[in-house]
C-alpha cells in the first residue's frame, strides 16, 4: 500500500530545494575502521541541519564489491556491511526527516555487479540459457570469435566487451565488473519497479537515476557510425516508456526523480522532463561551463529555456563525485570541465580558484530551481593528488594510467583540526589518504571563522530559504530571472521580491546597481558601489 501523500504545502519542495550529496565512504567514519558509514552520517546530522540543506542525496550504499565506488551493485535491497545495515539506513532516513531533511537515494539501472545473483547464474547456466537473456551476451566476430561483437567504446575507455572461457562476450559500458542489463527483458523492468517500491516504502523522498540515458540498446547491437540516428545505446526512444512507468510509481508515494542525463541536444534533454516522466535532471552544461561571463549567461539562458518548455525546474551544480573540485578547476587556465582533458600535474592557483568558487556559490544559489552541493564544497576543499599506488578508480586503470581518475574529489572529509586524520573519525588510516594540510580545511575551524567558505555557505543557504524571492516551489511554471544591463564580463540579474545578484568576472571593479542593502558578498567590496574581480554579491534593490 502506498505511503501517505505529502501535503500541498510540501509536495513541491524539490522545485527549489538545496540538496547535499553524500559520498558515504568519505563523509564520516562512525566505527573507526577507515571507511565512512551510516553511523558517521547520523552523528553529523546536526551539522547538516546547521548548514541549511533540505535533502541528502546518497551515492550507492548497497552491497557491492566496490569495483566502481559502489556503482557496481550486488543487491539493491541490502546495505553494504562497510556502511552499516538496512535497519541503520531506515533509522537515518527517519531521523533526518524528523530534522526536516529528506533523503534521495541512487539507483543504478544500466548495470549490476558481476557478483549480482543474476549475473552469477548467467555465468553458471551457459550459452543460450534464459539466465543470459537478462544481459547482453553475444558471440564474437572473426574466425574463432576472437573479435568483440561490435566496435563500441566503454565510458571508461577501451572495449566494453569481455570474453568468457566458453567463448561468449558480455557487454559492459563501464568497468568489466559492471555487466549491462537487457532492458528489453520484462524481468529487468519488473525488478527495478519493485526496488523503487522497496525504498519508497522505507521513507525515501526521491531517487537519482545513474546514467539515465544509457539503459536501452539497439537489439542488433550494431557498430557505431558517427551521425547515426538513433544512437545504438544513448538516448533511445524506448527509455521514455520505462520512465513513464517509474513516474507512476513515484506519484503513488509523492516521490521525485532526478536523472543523470548527459545530452548536448537541449530538445532531446527536455523530453525526459515531460510531466509524466522525470521531475528533474542534472544540468551538466552549467557544471562544465568555464569561468566566463558570456558562456555562463548562455548556459543559464539555455537551461531555463529548455526547462520552461516542459514546466520543470532547473538544477544547478558546480561539482560532484565524478568531477574535479570547483576550487581546483577555477584555479586553472582551462576552467571548464571535460573528462578527456583530465591530466596529472595541471598547474593550479588555489587562491584564485577559491575566490572564484566563492563567487560561483552565490551565483548558483541565486538561480531559479534546485541547487546540489557536493560534500566538502562548503569547506572549499581542493582536488587532492592521490599517490599512484593508492589510486582505486577504475577510470584511471581503464585509460592506461593517463587519467588521474576521480579519487581526488573523494578524499575523506576533515572535521576537526586536532583529531587523527583531520577528525574523519578513523583510528585506522582512511581508505584514501588525506593530503598534507588537510586539517586546515576542518569544519570546526571554519565554524569559528566569519570569513570561511563554510560560513559563506551557511549564510547563503539561510538567506535562500528566508527570502521568498529565491523560491519557485508551488508555482505552475518557473520563476525566471531578469537580466540587468551590465558592463562586459559582469553578470547581473534580479529575482522577484527586490533581490539581485551581481558577479564580476571582468578584470576591473564593476559598478553595482542602485540598492538599499547588501545581503551577502563572496568577498570584500570596493567601497559601497564597486564589486572587485571574481566577486559576487546579493543585493536588495
Amino acid at each position: 500500500m502506498a505511503a501517505n501523500r505529502p501535503s500541498d504545502a510540501t509536495a513541491n519542495w524539490w522545485r527549489d530545494a538545496a540538496i547535499y550529496q553524500i559520498y558515504v565512504r568519505s563523509f564520516a567514519d562512525g566505527d573507526g575502521d577507515g571507511t565512512g558509514d551510516l553511523a558517521g552520517v547520523r552523528a553529523r546530522l546536526p551539522y547538516l541541519v546547521e548548514l541549511g540543506v533540505d535533502a541528502l542525496w546518497f551515492t550507492p550504499w548497497y552491497l557491492s564489491p566496490l569495483a566502481d565506488g559502489g556503482y557496481d551493485v550486488a543487491d539493491y535491497r541490502s546495505i553494504d556491511p562497510a556502511f552499516g545495515t538496512l535497519a541503520e539506513a531506515e533509522k537515518l532516513i527517519a531521523e533526518a526527516r524528523e530534522l526536516g531533511i529528506r533523503t534521495i537515494i541512487d539507483i543504478v539501472p544500466n548495470h549490476v555487479s558481476d557478483q549480482h545473483v543474476w549475473f552469477r547464474a548467467a555465468l553458471e547456466a551457459g550459452s543460450g540459457s534464459p539466465e543470459r537473456d537478462l544481459f547482453h551476451f553475444r558471440k564474437g566476430r572473426g574466425a574463432d570469435g576472437e573479435i568483440p561483437p561490435n566496435d563500441w567504446v566503454s565510458e571508461f575507455g577501451g572495449t566494453p566487451w569481455t570474453r568468457l572461457d566458453d567463448g561468449e562476450w558480455y557487454l559492459h559500458l563501464f568497468a568489466t565488473q559492471q555487466p549491462d542489463l537487457n532492458w528489453a527483458h520484462p524481468a529487468v523492468r519488473q525488478e527495478h519497479e519493485e526496488v523503487l517500491r522497496f525504498w519508497f516504502e522505507r521513507g525515501v523522498s526521491g531517487v537519482r537515476i545513474d546514467s539515465a540515458a544509457l539503459l536501452a540498446k539497439d537489439p542488433a547491437l550494431p557498430d557505431f557510425v558517427v551521425g547515426t540516428d538513433p544512437h545504438p545505446f544513448i538516448d533511445r526512444d524506448e527509455l521514455h516508456d520505462i520512465y513513464r512507468s517509474w513516474r507512476a510509481i513515484a506519484d503513488e508515494y509523492g516521490g521525485v526523480f532526478v536523472g543523470e542525463v548527459w545530452l548536448p541536444d537541449t530538445e532531446r534533454f527536455a523530453r525526459y522532463l515531460r510531466p509524466d516522466e522525470l521531475h528533474t535532471a542534472f544540468n551538466f552544461n552549467f557544471l562544465a561551463c568555464p569561468w566566463d561571463a558570456g558562456r555562463l549567461r548562455t548556459a543559464i539562458d539555455d537551461t531555463l529555456a529548455e526547462h520552461a518548455s516542459v514546466g520543470a525546474p532547473a538544477t544547478w551544480v558546480l561539482c560532484n563525485h565524478d568531477v574535479t573540485r570547483t576550487v581546483t578547476r577555477y584555479g586553472r587556465t582551462e576552467t571548464g570541465f571535460e573528462f578527456a582533458a583530465k591530466a596529472f600535474g595541471t598547474p593550479t592557483d588555489l587562491d584564485l580558484g577559491t575566490r572564484r568558487a566563492r563567487a560561483a556559490a552565490l551565483l548558483s544559489l541565486a538561480l531559479p530551481g534546485a541547487a546540489y552541493l557536493y560534500q566538502g564544497e562548503e569547506l572549499g576543499l581542493p582536488e587532492a593528488d592521490i599517490p599512484l599506488d593508492r589510486i582505486q578508480d577504475p577510470m584511471h586503470f581503464r585509460k592506461g594510467g593517463a587519467d588521474p581518475g576521480r579519487d581526488g574529489c573523494r578524499v575523506p572529509l576533515p572535521w576537526s583540526a586536532q583529531g587523527p586524520y583531520a577528525g574523519f573519525g578513523s583510528t585506522a588510516e582512511p581508505w584514501l589518504p588525506q593530503p598534507d594540510g588537510w586539517s586546515t580545511y576542518a569544519a570546526d575551524l571554519q565554524s569559528e571563522d566569519p570569513d570561511s567558505m563554510l560560513t559563506l555557505y551557511r549564510e547563503a543557504l539561510r538567506l535562500r530559504r528566508a527570502e521568498p524571492g529565491f523560491g519557485t516551489a508551488g508555482e505552475p511554471g518557473i520563476r525566471r530571472l531578469a537580466w540587468l544591463d551590465a558592463a562586459p564580463g559582469v553578470l547581473s540579474f534580479t529575482r522577484t521580491g527586490g533581490l539581485a545578484c551581481v558577479v564580476n568576472l571582468a578584470a576591473d571593479p564593476a559598478e553595482l546597481p542602485r540598492h538599499t542593502e547588501v545581503l551577502l558578498a563572496s568577498g570584500p567590496l570596493d567601497g559601497a558601489w564597486r564589486l572587485p574581480q571574481d566577486t559576487a554579491v546579493w543585493l536588495r534593490v
